[in-house]
């Protein structure tokens, strides 16, 4: 058993990220059984849960000429532009069926707000927008936090750069995670956390 001051971060575990999937991360559903396992070892887990409106700003359906991966200015900087993947209340946003949701102690939702993508569990991209998870952490007495999930080199990334940089010890389980690596974006994502002084556990 973990630490009581210690979470698990199970982020974006959806249909949409496993094989099948709108945004398909390559044995994005390989981890769920190992994900379900470390589970009972902790006494608080979080479930994170991409929660996209139809026209939202970071689908590549709704800004004409533009081509999914193809990446734009936004008001908060550069955007990828993804195809449409969780939409609310769609099957592509719901949970990997495997996925044990019943140990789930509180779920985030993000990337609802239509003009802002929100790759971080804890911020929006605009990383002004707070999640109210820092909030919820500190009330529980959380000081430490585990990562596992989808996708290493962006939400996972996002999540443990904001949680290093809001003061949590932050331990990235790279064996419980998968990536997308656009155009090398797994290396630059796991030079970033260890430059952020993130653990990475193989």
């Amino acid at each position: 058993m973990r630490p009581a001051t210690e979470a698990l971060i199970v982020v974006d575990v959806q249909n949409d990220f496993c094989p099948g999937g709108a945004l398909a991360v390559p044995g994005g559903d390989d981890i769920v059984a190992e994900i379900n396992a470390l589970l009972d070892q902790f006494e608080l887990r979080v479930f994170t849960q991409d929660w996209h409106p139809a026209d939202h700003a970071s689908f590549a359906s709704n800004h004409d000429g533009n081509d999914p991966y193809s990446v734009i200015d936004m008001p908060y900087g550069a955007q990828v532009l993804w195809p449409d993947h969780c939409v609310q209340d769609t099957h592509g946003a719901a949970f990997h069926p495997d996925l044990d949701t019943s140990k789930a102690d509180h779920i985030v939702r993000k990337g609802f707000h239509p003009e802002v993508d929100s790759y971080s569990a804890f911020f929006e991209n605009d990383h002004e927008t707070e999640t109210g998870l820092d909030d919820y952490l500190n009330a529980k007495g959380i000081t430490a936090v585990t990562l596992v999930g989808l996708a290493t080199d962006f939400c996972v990334q996002y999540t443990a750069l904001d949680a290093a940089k809001l003061g949590y010890k932050v331990t990235v389980l790279e064996h419980a995670c998968r990536g997308i690596n656009l155009d090398g974006s797994l290396e630059e994502a796991r030079e970033a956390m260890l430059d952020a002084n993130v653990v990475l556990e193989k």
